[in-house]
């Protein structure tokens, strides 16, 4: 994962436009698929988009993630078991997942971007009244056609029904959804309900803060978790949490979050 976590972050830029391609006109990955394979399909649908030479990187990078994820495929059949946890390089500092730098090496709290939207069925959404009703609240950023993402929703559900005996919640944002597009909500939402999902997923403008800092993120999912004062605790996890690394580095900031809101 962490390779091609670092072929997608090698030209993010372009990766983007492919991930923005990937509309309601592409399939939704499926657990087991190829996500090599998804890519070079989306490539393809939206070579006009791109120039020569992109389209040369973009296939080069697609075919590289292809072959890997070919390569776990076979050292899965032959060592079960051995390709179902993510490894342990799944992270990166909180610059690079698009926070200010040092941000978190600083005594002073760094707050959540304040926002009003609302969830997937148009109920009206606000960050205050959402941190504050929480001693925690995770926020999960994902989006529709990301394998990845879609793969973790089944332990994000887990996590919220955890968390609600804690008094917090988890709460997704699909970048997809945002400024309410409605034929995006309704692909996330039918993705959601596949996957068993119940936790909140809101959406907000992309030109609010919060929607600003939504763009500059690093890579999904990326999740953050915040206490009851809308303050960001920690660096962010980069990557799916469904590795015992990633949560037991999820359920430190947690622990974290809620001594913050005690106090």
């Amino acid at each position: 994962m962490k390779k091609e976590n670092d072929i997608l972050s090698s030209d993010n830029a372009l990766w983007e436009k492919v991930f923005n391609a990937a509309n309601k006109d592409s399939a939704m990955i499926e657990d087991g698929s190829n996500y090599g394979d998804f890519l070079l399909k989306t490539i393809d649908g939206a070579k006009d988009e791109f120039t020569a030479d992109e389209l040369k990187t973009l296939k080069a990078g697609a075919q590289q993630i292809k072959e890997i994820e070919d390569k776990l495929e076979s050292l899965e059949k032959e060592f079960p078991g051995c390709g179902s946890t993510p490894s342990a390089g799944e992270s990166v500092d909180a610059s690079a997942a698009g926070m200010t730098a040092g941000a978190n090496a600083s005594s002073e709290a760094t707050k959540f971007p304040s926002f009003t939207g609302k969830d997937l069925d148009g109920n009206d959404v606000s960050s205050d009244e959402l941190f504050s009703k929480n001693k925690v609240t995770v926020m999960n950023f994902w989006f529709t056609t990301c394998k990845p993402c879609v793969g973790e929703l089944g332990d994000l559900e887990s996590l919220n029904k955890e968390l609600a005996e804690k008094g917090g919640q988890v709460v997704g944002v699909n970048s997809f959804t945002l400024d309410g597009n409605k034929d995006e909500i309704a692909d996330a939402k039918d993705v959601l309900k596949k996957k068993g999902v119940t936790y909140k997923n809101v959406w907000f403008k992309s030109d609010s803060e919060a929607g600003k800092f939504t763009s500059n993120l690093f890579s999904f999912p990326t999740t953050y978790v915040i206490d009851q004062n809308g303050n960001i605790v920690g660096d962010p996890i980069v990557g799916a949490i469904s590795s015992a690394e990633q949560r037991a580095a999820l359920d430190k900031l947690i622990d974290q979050a809620i001594a913050n809101s005690e106090q």
